[in-house]
């Protein structure tokens, strides 16, 4: 014969209210702090990664413009002078209209000098002097006139003409200048190197843009160029407004500084000879620290052919720097560097993330001390309900329980008090009954006892009843009480997991694209143990849903013991419940990277409050929205943005509509004529039930005696259709 085996289920160990109450409240009151004060600092820097991003961006194309701008029209004035002289509208042997056709030019253009030699020997330039205290000064090599090469200098008068001598040198060898060698060999216009001009005061930077000149049988006679100087990039920089602290500097591929937002000098003199700087020697220390790590990180930078975005650390500070590559079609290239402080971005947003910090800290403080204070005031009562109930029960009929400021617990204690008294009233009825069966016969002995025995049965039964139906009452009150919170934390437990693994999937991509983090990441991961907080914190989210469905299945029961579990209708704004569901749904309205964001469109008319079940005609928006961005995810290509209309109306005095259409794909009839079933679905496995929307037919027919109606055709969108009238009672 087998011995039958006994099952023991596992049950929660019992615990005390006040911790049950008080224990759930913290827990999720500190994590929602942890959440928001995690996401506020992780949404400040995200923030300012934008920020400066952008920022750095805009001034990028500010200076590219600049420089466009600049040195075009430097081109455009050097290829309109070698046209006059080739197409003969000026004669290149006549250097007194060469002298005043350049001088009315140098009066119109910001440049610094205008020059023409020819092959013959003649040479010719008008510009703007360093070293003579004159606007503009002409000078002139004519060997037909002077007999040699000597360079002769003379300040222009009103009208261009050659006025007062000023100087005269030994000479120009300007046949073997750059800018006229380099352009008779390549027989094309091209850039020249960025020079030095020497002069006491300082050595500023110039670059010439020449171009061969031709004769009418297309044979070369000479050169002709546009200097312009170059300072006028570096005061363009200085006053972009970009950031106090931050520097933005253009130097060669081969290092040399071309321009600088700083106020330092871009060369210097070596034994009284002009010498350019380079970045990595400039006295700048900004300049000279961005530069020297470039260098470091990139070998050379002469490797950079696209832009650059990098972060580094100089002087204790972190340093946002753009690195942009310039391109000029005549020779120039170049590299924009622009370099912004953290700290000037960080300040503000460092100042709200700690307010925000110490305000989550008090609203935690501030909720655990409600915590104890309401568990406090719910405790209390029932504690001295208990002792009073723990004395009766030995004895000590004579007990009263004082009334508390909560109604439910007033009514069990009412009820207490009555069933006490009538305890005390019964016991004096049999006590003096006993003393009169005392007086009785004795042949009346058996049958007094056989009375009281059956008088004391009555009396237990009578208090069981009353205990029950205190019990009831008290169960009733908790239930309702613990209903509520227990809804809001397992509501939203299925959000929290969703985002935890949203959290953690974009953790493990970030590790995935950037194995290797700086050291300040690595420390700060190995610190918090990331590796186990990954793994762990599903784990704690599994244990939390497992409570919260004991505890959902716990104040089911007590709601069915008490039969208290009831419907409510109220009046309600319908708009106020659709904009709450689109708020839930935010996260699934913004824009992913298989689909650009769902618009949504409302047309909301003059609605009076309806009387209606406002949660159940929620859950009725709720399932026809999530239809609807499920249908919009489902196109492969979207030609038109992606939207979601909803439009109210009031269709009579009694009836109005709400209508919510999508630009989707649609519904074929067949599958119309299902739609409303239970069970049926046209989703994958895993992905729905099929009672969405036959619970919502269920909510709207039935509960609201409304009607819901589906209009879809392929290729033209779905629209839903709900009637309901505007009172219930």
């Amino acid at each position: 014969m087998k011995k039958r085996g006994s099952c023991k289920t596992w049950k929660f160990p019992a615990q005390k209210l006040q911790l049950v109450l008080v224990v759930p409240f913290v827990l999720q009151v500190f994590g929602a702090v942890a959440i928001v004060g995690y996401l506020s600092f992780k949404n400040g820097q995200r923030a300012v990664n934008e920020l400066v991003l952008n920022l750095e961006s805009q001034v990028g194309k500010q200076i590219d413009q600049h420089l466009e701008n600049y040195l075009s029209s430097t081109r455009k004035l050097n290829e309109l002078n070698a046209t006059a002289i080739s197409s003969g509208l000026i004669n290149p042997n006549d250097l007194d209209g060469l002298g005043r056709f350049f001088w009315k030019q140098a009066k119109l253009y910001n440049v610094g000098y205008i020059l023409f030699g020819s092959t013959n020997g003649k040479y010719v330039d008008v510009g703007r002097p360093l070293t003579y205290p004159v606007e503009l000064i002409t000078e002139r090599i004519d060997p037909s006139e002077f007999g040699n090469q000597n360079l002769h200098i003379y300040e222009p008068d009103a009208q261009g003409n050659r006025g007062r001598l000023l100087d005269k040198d030994s000479g120009y060898p300007f046949q073997k200048e750059s800018w006229y060698t380099e352009v008779m060999q390549t027989g094309k216009p091209l850039w020249s190197s960025v020079y030095t001009w020497q002069s006491e005061a300082a050595n500023p930077l110039a670059i010439s843009i020449s171009s061969p000149v031709y004769d009418k049988n297309k044979k070369i006679i000479g050169a002709i160029a546009v200097e312009q100087r170059l300072g006028q990039i570096s005061s363009f920089l200085r006053d972009l407004d970009i950031s106090d602290s931050g520097q933005v500097f253009i130097l060669e591929r081969n290092g040399l500084l071309v321009a600088s937002s700083g106020t330092e000098p871009l060369s210097r003199l070596v034994n009284q000879k002009p010498q350019r700087l380079k970045a990595i020697n400039s006295p700048n220390s900004i300049v000279q620290g961005v530069s020297i790590q470039l260098q470091q990180r990139l070998n050379n930078f002469g490797s950079i052919t696209t832009a650059q975005e990098l972060q580094l650390d100089l002087q204790g500070e972190r340093y946002y720097v753009r690195v942009t590559p310039w391109r000029d079609p005549y020779g120039l290239d170049w590299l924009v560097v622009v370099s912004l402080p953290e700290r000037e971005f960080m300040a503000q947003i460092d100042a709200n993330t700690r307010t925000t910090v110490w305000l989550c800290l008090a609203a935690l403080g501030v909720a655990s001390l409600l915590g104890i204070f309401t568990s406090q005031w719910i405790t209390r009562p029932i504690s001295r309900l208990n002792r009073a109930s723990q004395a009766m029960a030995s004895g000590n009929l004579d007990q009263t329980v004082e009334e508390s400021g909560i109604q439910e617990i007033n009514a069990l204690a009412n009820s207490f008090n009555y069933m006490s008294g009538q305890l005390r009233e019964s016991f004096t009825a049999l006590a003096s009954s006993n003393e009169e069966l005392e007086d009785r016969v004795e042949d009346r002995t058996t049958e007094l006892k056989n009375a009281l025995t059956e008088l004391q049965r009555t009396q237990a039964q009578m208090l069981q009843s009353e205990k029950m139906s205190s019990l009831g009452q008290l169960v009733a009150g908790i239930a309702h009480e613990i209903n509520n919170p227990v809804n809001f934390i397992y509501g939203n437990l299925g959000y929290a997991q969703k985002y935890i693994r949203d959290l953690l999937g974009f953790l493990q991509l970030y590790q995935q694209h950037d194995p290797h983090p700086v050291p300040e990441v690595k420390t700060a991961a190995e610190a918090i143990d990331l590796e186990f907080l990954q793994a762990d914190l599903p784990k704690i989210l599994s244990s939390m849903q497992v409570g919260t469905d004991r505890i959902r299945q716990i104040v089911l029961s007590l709601r069915n013991f008490s039969r208290m579990d009831e419907a409510e209708i109220k009046r309600v704004n319908i708009h106020e419940g659709i904009d709450s569901t689109l708020l839930i749904l935010q996260h699934r309205l913004k824009a992913h990277s298989h689909r650009p964001e769902i618009e949504v469109i409302k047309n909301y008319g003059d609605l009076p409050l309806v009387e209606c079940y406002a949660g159940q005609l929620n859950q009725v928006f709720m399932n026809i929205l999530v239809n609807a961005i499920d249908a919009l995810e489902e196109l492969p290509e979207i030609n038109n943005p992606s939207q979601i209309e909803i439009s109210t109306v009031v269709v009579d005095e009694k009836w109005i509509q709400i209508a919510i259409a999508d630009n989707g794909p649609g519904i074929h009839k067949d599958v119309q004529a299902r739609i409303f079933n239970p069970f049926f679905t046209t989703k994958p496995v895993g992905k729905g039930t099929g009672m969405g929307m036959s619970i919502s037919y269920q909510i709207i027919t039935e509960r609201h005696r409304g009607k819901l109606e589906c209009l879809s055709y392929p290729g033209e969108g779905t629209q839903f259709v709900i009637h309901i009238p505007s009172q219930l009672s």
